[in-house]
This record gives structure tokens, sequence and C-alpha cells, in this order.
């Protein structure tokens, strides 16, 4: 009897330590994707990467870090200041409007009709581009549209894309996962074929001697 209670202790203890050590695993998975996409943000934005985290560390949301460091560009002042702004309750339209920016330098340009979230946004872009500056744009709009530009530029990927993604309801933190595997995978790729055109053309030079 004891030595069947000692058993049972065991494989509890074991199944308790592989399930801490499987969280602990998920955990460290999602805080190295975070910190990939803070990389992405200081290298896209050119300021440090120190910068990034710091604004992460007054409350801005993962997703919204981009919207901070792409006014504060435009506007020409410090990404505190908009963060400062932000966080006396301004909405990302407002600050937008105070620094003279208005709804075109959000436009993307896109090939395909979309859904929601983007469906709405780009209901407004129909208009004649002369009516632009009567475009309002909401926080989720800007969020949504100022992520696409990042992401479609940095890593050179159709906005299309990440359209569908978002349209999973996929949040940016793991779009910027998909995607920035993407582009090491073409990468890789392409590295490749170079291998391969080397190689070939040293089997080529070989034959001709």
């Amino acid at each position: 009897m004891t030595r069947h209670r000692s058993f049972v202790f065991v494989l509890a203890l074991g199944g308790l330590m592989a399930a801490r050590s499987a969280d602990a695993q998920t955990a460290y998975s999602v805080s190295a994707s975070i910190g990939d996409f803070h990389v992405a943000v200081s290298n896209y934005y050119h300021v440090p990467e120190r910068e990034v985290v710091v604004v992460r560390e007054r409350r801005i949301p993962e997703e919204e870090l981009p919207v901070v460091f792409f006014i504060a560009e435009r506007a020409h002042v410090a990404p505190a200041t908009i963060v400062d702004m932000r966080l006396r309750g301004r909405s990302w339209w407002d600050i937008s409007v105070h620094y003279g920016m208005h709804a075109d330098v959000y436009y993307v340009p896109m090939a395909v009709r979309t859904g929601p979230p983007y469906g709405k946004a780009y209901g407004h872009y129909k208009k004649p581009k002369k009516e632009w500056n009567t475009i309002v744009l909401s926080d989720p709009d800007i969020v949504n549209l100022v992520e696409l530009r990042f992401m479609s530029e940095h890593y050179h990927v159709a906005p299309e894309r990440i359209v569908e993604m978002r349209e999973r309801d996929v949040d940016f933190v793991t779009i910027h996962g998909d995607v920035s595997g993407h582009r090491v995978a073409v990468a890789r790729r392409d590295h490749d074929d170079d291998n391969d055109q080397g190689e070939n053309h040293g089997h080529g030079r070989g034959k001709h001697r």
C-alpha cells in the first residue's frame, strides 16, 4: 500500500513538473515573439530598442507601439510627447490632427476589396482624393493601417497577406511572427539558390578545361 501511494505521488509530481515546464516554454515563446516585435519596430523606425521598451512600459499596448513612432516621426517630436498625449486620453486621430496629419498619411494602396477590420477604413478612401481631408479615422482604423504599412514594408510582403490574417482575427504579434518567418525562409532560399548557381558555374568551368 505504501509503495502504491509513493508510485502515485511520483506520477503526480512528474505530471506537475511537466505542466510547469510546458507553461514556461509557452511563456518563453510568447516573450521571444514580443521581443522580436520590439526589435522590428526599432529597426523600421530607426529608434533604439530600449526606447521601444520604455514606451511599452508606459502601458502602451504592443499593437499600438508602431503608431507612437509613426506619428512621432512625421510630427518631428519625441515619442514620449506622443505617449504623454495618448495617456491623457487623446485619440490617435486627435493627436494626428494636432500635428497637421490627415487620413492621406495612413493610406496603404491595395489591389483587393477587404472586409472587417479594414473594410470600414478603406470605405472612407473610396471618396475622391480631394475629399480625403473630410475623413475621420477611429483608433482601430489607425492601428490597423499603421501596422499594415509597417509589416508590409519592413518585411516586403504584400499588404493583402496581412489583411487576410487580420480578417481571421489574428493579432499583430502573431502576424509579425508569420511574416518575419517568411522573410527568413525567402532569404534562406535565395542563399541556397546562390550557392547552387555558384556550384554549377564551378562545374561548368571544370568541364571546359
